[in-house]
């Protein structure tokens, strides 16, 4: 499995320019849209507009990266993303901004879960796992600062010299086209039976229910923390741009240390106990972040990237441990899908809430209803073995 491993460093440079896709501009959406003349509470299309093409488009990159290999799929993702992230910012409309974060999204759907796909091809057992909670720090330090860094840049020179931070993706395939070796595809055959394959796969209960618990938490990350907390924060505390991307950054100080201890705690603890406990650990903190003062929501902000850290890696490790390997970057994939679904509904569902309630009651009855999934999700206890067992097995 160790043949020819690319660099650690380019695989976190593959998935630190997936996640500038929405990041980098979260803190800025009230500008963006106050400046090209539309409501602030429509910052959720603005997120969901880079979100909604990864639906589709993402397991069918797990597909074509399985028959024709990793790096000849990567390398159009990065150009893809890079070249409409740069057109973006000479929007002269919201319909174009929404045009281009769509066409920007083509190109996104498969950065994160192509880094993934890649390790778990090249690292074995804990070794694998310490690698995606590495991974998965370098996502939590990228959301810390991109957003700080969009509003900064916002704040100083305007929000379109913000989108010249899209030339990153164009480097990052000149460095995937220089470093990474051509792999051969690891699935041959027909489409229907490796379509037939992965199907098989996906719905076996432990890959089906991380799927589905993967859209809901990403559904409320999108919708609550990324696109509802900078209006709460506008709104209800008077932040600016800047101040705002340093609230964001919190819970990613946080995320980044339980990422780098996941694998330790794994060693312990089965993958699935860590999902259900940070599942409970979200619920609650977006209740806390409705009624709290600022700095009892930056305390809360802080203990939400704690689950994160723990739960988003555990997630995709447990989802890539079922899957063999010429099925496993589908399979991932589908995960993803399903994450980019949570993406794209989070952000407009909160956009049509803000319609009839304030910001803090949408934190709280999300909160709650997120509380109820988690009391269903660990009393069916599909992601822990039922022989009693605590220790994980990671397999190769």
């Amino acid at each position: 499995m160790s043949h020819m491993r690319p660099s650690r460093l380019l695989v976190f440079a593959i998935t630190a320019s997936g996640l500038l896709s929405n990041s980098v501009l979260v803190s800025s959406t009230p500008e963006i849209l106050r400046d090209l003349g539309h409501p602030i509470s429509r910052a959720g299309l603005v997120v969901a507009a880079g979100a909604i093409p990864g639906i589709v488009v993402a397991p069918a990159v797990g597909f074509l990266a399985d028959r024709y290999g990793r790096r000849r799929i990567l390398l159009p993702c990065l150009i893809i993303f890079g070249v409409f992230g740069l057109a973006a910012g000479f929007s002269p409309t919201l319909g174009w901004l929404l045009a281009a974060r769509i066409a920007q999204g083509v190109g996104a759907a498969g950065l994160i879960n192509l880094a993934v796909v890649l390790i778990v091809d090249h690292w074995d057992g804990l070794d694998r796992a310490a690698l995606i909670g590495q991974n998965s720090a370098v996502i939590t330090v990228a959301v810390a600062v991109y957003p700080v860094l969009g509003g900064g840049i916002t704040d100083l020179f305007g929000w379109r010299w913000m989108f010249v931070s899209y030339a990153i993706p164009l480097v990052v395939a000149g460095l995937v086209g220089l470093h990474l070796v051509a792999d051969q595809p690891v699935q041959s055959g027909k489409v229907r039976d490796q379509v037939r394959a992965a199907l098989v796969e996906i719905r076996r209960p432990v890959t089906g229910t991380v799927i589905v618990l993967g859209a809901i938490v990403f559904l409320l990350i999108f919708g609550l923390f990324l696109s509802l907390m900078p209006i709460h924060m506008d709104q209800k505390f008077g932040l600016g741009p800047t101040q705002r991307g340093l609230v964001a950054a919190v819970p990613a100080l946080s995320s980044t240390v339980s990422s780098l201890l996941v694998a330790r705690a794994r060693a312990r603890v089965h993958g699935g106990w860590l999902v259900y406990t940070g599942m409970f650990v979200f619920a609650g903190t977006f209740v806390i972040m409705g009624v709290a003062s600022l700095w009892v929501l930056v305390v809360a902000a802080a203990l939400y990237g704690l689950a994160e850290g723990l739960t988003i890696p555990t997630m995709q490790d447990l989802v890539a441990d079922e899957a063999p390997e010429h099925l496993r970057a589908a399979v991932l994939a589908a995960w993803v899908g399903a994450v980019r679904v949570g993406q794209t509904v989070g952000p407009i569902g909160v956009t049509m809430a803000l319609a009839y309630w304030s910001t803090g009651s949408v934190l709280v009855v999300s909160g709650l209803a997120l509380f109820v999934v988690s009391v269903i999700a660990t009393l069916t206890r599909t992601l822990v073995p039922r022989n009693g067992g605590g220790q994980p097995t990671l397999s190769g």
